[in-house]
């Protein structure tokens, strides 16, 4: 679905689009859709003779891509990690950029870039979007794809407007809860969470339920669009 893709790659780069400092290095924050492609570029226009620019991901800081100037080679290590970029990385030879082809929620993660003795981390936060759709004053679920709560789980759902938070389980604290007063009462008396999954059902719905609804597992970001519909 076109616009609800668009929609979705607006309202992500507004929340979360931004730069900063990670200890002495830059940190770069970058966010996408999952399926779509991502540039992590460099911000040179052109390498020099002499540099070396290596790509490195993950807490193990994995070696992914690598040019080195003066030996006059291009190389990516799409194999490394059991294959899970095999044939989606793309390395620009002029300035350094690596490109994630087809992304998948498994690239989100940290990004260390190496250009000769300066570093540079990338932040890349990979979303999933659903789209859901129901009749009007037909009761719909929000799944959340988890067949069991951990004992350490935080979910969250929220709404769109104002990033309203709708719902929130913390299993450490044993607590579950549905703010349905918000926005006016819209949704007074009308959800209901699933303690076992954290999956959120909306009855009795309306258009004014229509929208964008993120659900937060943990450090997991799912972003799910609602459509409610006459007949």
């Amino acid at each position: 679905d076109y616009h609800v893709r668009r929609y979705f790659e607006a309202l992500i780069c507004d929340q979360l689009c931004s730069s900063g400092v990670f200890g002495d290095d830059e940190v770069r924050s970058v966010s996408v859709l999952e399926g779509d492609s991502v540039t992590l570029n460099t911000s040179l226009t052109e390498l020099i003779d002499d540099d070396l620019i290596q790509w490195r991901f993950g807490i193990e800081i994995t070696l992914i891509a690598e040019i080195n100037k003066r030996a006059e080679r291009v190389i990516v290590y799409d194999d490394v990690l059991n294959g899970r970029f095999r044939d989606r990385l793309k390395l620009d030879n002029q300035t350094g950029s690596l490109t994630i082809k087809n992304t998948a929620t498994e690239d989100t993660g940290r990004y260390l870039l190496l250009i000769n003795h300066i570093s540079i981390i990338f932040s890349l936060i990979v979303f999933e979007l659903k789209s859901v759709s129901v009749k009007e004053g037909d009761s719909v679920t929000l799944n959340s794809g988890l067949t069991k709560i951990m004992d350490d789980d935080l979910i969250l759902w929220t709404f769109w407007i104002k990033d309203t938070l709708i719902a929130k389980i913390n299993k450490r604290a044993d607590s579950m809860t549905v703010y349905d007063d918000v926005l006016d009462g819209r949704f007074r008396d009308r959800l209901k969470l699933d303690d076992q999954t954290g999956s959120l059902t909306i009855r009795k719905t309306t258009t004014q339920h229509a929208g964008a609804y993120v659900l937060q597992i943990n450090h997991i970001s799912i972003y799910l669009f609602l459509i409610v519909y006459r007949e």
